[in-house]
């Protein structure tokens, strides 16, 4: 079945990264000239997704604004010849059907999720998570799309996490089947101790998932930091019917952390054609002073 819905839930407060976002979305900052959200949308579209439900809250209007037409903005760039420009902002609007839904109460990315089910309908659709920007030559979530259906229901995202880190994820137990595809069967989120963790493979920023998740998430009971976890409701599928975990090519930055958001712009900046060759002397001078 082809898959032409994706999902982004964006509706975290962002304190990873305060006090930036008091009053502007971490989804919205910037990394060169784009929003991280416009990355994430503009990889679904490359995937051939086409119609896009964005999860937000109370003041992410914002990011709305960002995909609507913008008539006053147009019309100047327009009358002063900036034909590039005039062309890039129209292009935003024109990416996908794109709605909002707001996402009222913090209740965990699992209540987000649930919020798109009459979105979704019964078709199995995608989910990016919308702090997470992964660069790459094909496009993470087609990576996923290609491999759904073929060894169990739904596809995970997977990368491996330091061993001190883990706590911060969800573990895996995974069963590599060839190359860079998994068999997963089991998952916890957060695991605490030692014996809790399945492996160092954790879901990170993308997944397919059938329309069943949804019923799931209806009686699914508050979890890790006392929210509806989406892993939760994804390993009872593991479990009973088993799902594939793909280790996807690509780099992923985590624009919810000080330090994802710096990597993002330098490194996205090197291979920028309008900033890549002064970013590089740039660097390599400052580390001169090091």
């Amino acid at each position: 079945m082809k898959i032409t819905k994706a999902v982004i839930p964006a509706a975290g407060l962002g304190t990873r990264v305060l006090p930036a976002t008091k009053t502007m979305p971490k989804e919205m900052f910037p990394i060169v000239d784009k929003p991280t959200i416009q990355y994430i949308v503009e990889e679904a579209v490359a995937a051939g997704i086409t119609d896009i439900l964005i999860i937000t809250n109370r003041g992410k209007g914002i990011i709305e604004d960002h995909f609507d037409k913008s008539p006053e903005l147009e019309s100047l760039l327009e009358k002063s010849g900036k034909t590039e420009f005039l062309e890039q902002v129209r292009a935003i609007s024109d990416l996908a059907n794109i709605t909002f839904i707001r996402q009222k109460e913090m209740k965990g990315l699992g209540h987000a999720v649930l919020k798109a089910k009459s979105f979704v309908g019964n078709e199995p659709f995608a989910v990016l998570y919308g702090d997470g920007v992964i660069v790459s030559k094909t496009p993470a979530i087609k990576q996923l799309i290609d491999c759904y259906g073929e060894y169990g229901e739904g596809v995970v995202g997977v990368k491996k996490v330091a061993a001190k880190d883990i706590h911060k994820y969800g573990s895996l137990k995974v069963e590599n089947l060839h190359d860079n595809v998994f068999k997963c069967t089991d998952m916890k989120e957060k695991p605490q101790t030692p014996e809790e963790v399945l492996s160092l493979y954790s879901i990170l920023d993308r997944c397919v998932l059938p329309a069943e998740i949804f019923e799931i998430l209806e009686r699914t009971v508050p979890g890790s930091g006392g929210e509806i976890q989406l892993t939760d409701a994804m390993r009872e599928i593991a479990i009973s019917k088993g799902m594939t975990a793909v280790e996807f090519e690509g780099k992923r930055y985590d624009i919810g952390n000080k330090f994802g958001i710096l990597q993002a712009q330098i490194e996205v900046g090197l291979n920028h054609p309008e900033t890549a060759s002064l970013l590089k002397d740039y660097i390599k001078n400052l580390a001169n002073s090091l």
